[in-house]
């Protein structure tokens, strides 16, 4: 992705474990800045990297804007799901609309060096704010984690 300039950031339960959470997460997920330059470089890299739509989809119609809100309205799909057919446990989550502006999200990513590479991480108040909009009972116990993480690095810092 950073190869391709792709504007994006790791939400979901890698972000959890790069904050400093312990947690157990089977796919990827990302927020990606929906333009349609920018989305035309995520779909490259997610070409390079063999992944391909779950959805009997073409790659390229999650570009189009129109498509995309038909999903949301229709189909009530809030991310849509890329999977690697070598690998089909190996899945990327990606918000199909942007439920907090991407501008609002690059002004406090956080970045984490893993072998190498910098990782654009959403902060830990809009992963939040991300998780109680889906408010599901496993992300209301990944918003308690956070906030009990920061009450220790508050007290750690004290």
């Amino acid at each position: 992705m950073a190869e391709k300039q792709v504007k994006y950031a790791v939400i979901g339960g890698v972000a959890l474990v790069l904050h400093g959470v312990v947690r157990l997460t089977a796919d990827l997920d990302l927020i990606v800045e929906l333009s349609t330059d920018n989305l035309n470089k995520f779909i490259e890299a997610i070409k390079e990297l063999k992944f391909i739509p779950k959805l009997p989809v073409k790659l390229e119609d999650f570009i189009n804007p129109e498509l995309r809100e038909s999903w949301y309205k229709e189909k009530n799909m809030i991310v849509f799901t890329f999977y690697n057919p070598s690998h089909p446990i190996e899945e990327i989550d990606v918000f199909i609309k942007e439920i907090i502006p991407f501008n609002e999200i690059e002004k406090e990513l956080e970045h984490f060096q893993i072998k190498g590479i910098t990782i654009p991480v959403v902060s830990k108040r809009h992963l939040k704010q991300l998780k109680a909009i889906t408010g599901r009972p496993q992300d209301i116990a990944d918003i308690k984690a956070i906030e009990e993480l920061e009450k220790i690095e508050r007290e750690t810092h004290e």
